[in-house]
């Protein structure tokens, strides 16, 4: 299928200016030139185009919305001053697997001034001894090139689609808001938290004390008890006689 026929497909529903995202990938480019894609597609934020045998970028259109362009799997040596006429809101541009030998060849993407990475693995450029090197200078703004930034950190596939140094610092600024709430959060759990066990220690206290006294009071009962068992004789025991008793007694016989 060429690229003709498969933008025939994408649009039976669609029209040009609703697209914001179109994948071509692995048609065939007739005579290796870029076919169908016009400025209609004025709202176009992504172009993948990968493995269709082009060969020239002359027919891109000017797309000033377009910030994402993926050539990689090409047959490109050259060119590329005509995406920094047409393409100044470029922001990732993937040209890997293609024909740059020369660091000259890629002078053209100085002019995209948004352009925050950029991939050229397995193009022959990359053996040269300077070749990271001579691309960050050459490209100032660049984060990103190959996937690495200039210190050899590797980035992750979202951070190599930022949108630009602006964005990533509102990125940071919310992240860090969201933990200080957290915080704030888990410093109200714990404040919450103590005051519930102080509240409970008082009710607690409250209740062992309430224990406590009816303790007490049985303690205070089975001391009663005690005094008066030990008041009167045991069951069965016969009550010593009183010696004034004995008197009467006499008293009585004379």
């Amino acid at each position: 299928m060429d690229l003709n026929q498969r933008l025939s497909l994408e649009l039976q529903q669609r029209s040009p200016k609703d697209v914001q995202e179109l994948v071509l990938d692995n048609c065939r480019a007739v005579d290796g030139r870029i076919e169908g894609i016009t400025e209609e597609f004025c709202n176009l934020e992504t172009l993948s185009l990968i493995n269709v045998r082009l060969t020239t970028l002359e027919d891109i259109p000017k797309l000033d919305k377009l910030k994402k362009l993926e050539l990689s799997d090409n047959r490109i040596s050259g060119g590329l001053e005509v995406l920094a006429e047409r393409l100044k809101s470029l922001k990732h541009l993937h040209l890997s697997g293609n024909k740059f030998k020369d660091i000259s060849t890629l002078e053209p993407l100085k002019n995209l001034p948004q352009l925050k990475s950029l991939d050229l693995f397995n193009c022959e450029v990359t053996n040269l001894a300077d070749y990271r090197e001579s691309i960050f200078k050459l490209l100032p703004n660049l984060t990103y090139l190959d996937g690495f930034d200039i210190d050899d950190c590797e980035g992750s596939d979202s951070e190599g689609e930022v949108d630009g140094p602006d964005d990533d610092d509102e990125g940071c600024e919310s992240e860090d808001f969201e933990d200080e709430e957290e915080d704030e959060e888990d410093i109200v759990a714990v404040e919450d938290y103590d005051e519930d066990d102080d509240s409970g220690d008082d009710e607690d206290g409250h209740v062992n004390g309430d224990v406590d006294s009816d303790e007490d009071v049985d303690d205070e009962e089975d001391d009663e008890d005690d005094d008066d068992e030990g008041s009167s004789p045991a069951k069965g025991e016969k009550r010593k006689r009183d010696p004034e008793d004995d008197d009467e007694d006499d008293l009585d016989d004379d």
